[in-house]
């Protein structure tokens, strides 16, 4: 009986194990490698990609849409703009992309997402452009640091 317990144990330990590391592969990891300047590639298949780089896009955008606004002195349209891109928008990303991510890239992310929501609720509540502009530029900020950190590369394609 004693001989069951610790095989019993010895199992539930190994699958522990596997269990961790496919935890950390696919939730923690993402599918990187280190590329020439050190920065760390985030490998995707092309339609993934493309999602990632729209989305970046799609943060572009309201940027161009909220500085417009603050130089019309129109915090309405700042609101409305950043609040596009908070963090509900971050909601819809496929768990086949999420899966590929590195933590930290997702952790920077839906910083990113959460400081549109920031930019959107102070330019409704203060109404201060000049706020806006320094929040804007914190937000920059963060999505330099996180291109001098990482890169979107396609999978390599197979060999025909």
């Amino acid at each position: 009986m004693k001989k069951i317990h610790v095989l019993y144990g010895a199992i539930i330990g190994v699958l522990l194990l596997v269990i961790a590391g496919l935890v950390y592969k696919f939730l923690l990891a993402g599918k990187t490698v280190t590329t020439e300047d050190r920065r760390t590639a985030i490998i995707m298949e092309p339609a993934e990609r493309a999602f990632v780089l729209e989305e970046m896009r799609a943060l572009l955008d309201a940027i161009r849409a909220m500085t417009d606004a603050v130089a019309r002195d129109d915090m309405k349209k700042v609101a409305a703009a950043a609040r596009a891109v908070g963090l509900a928008a971050a909601q819809h990303v496929p768990a086949a992309v999420a899966a590929k991510l590195p933590l930290e890239f997702k952790t920077m992310g839906r910083g990113v997402h959460a400081e549109f929501d920031r930019i959107a609720l102070d330019a409704e509540a203060m109404g201060d452009g000049k706020h806006t502009l320094t929040q804007m530029g914190e937000l920059l900020g963060r999505c330099v640091a996180c291109h001098a950190i990482y890169q979107i590369n396609p999978a390599a394609a197979p060999p025909k």
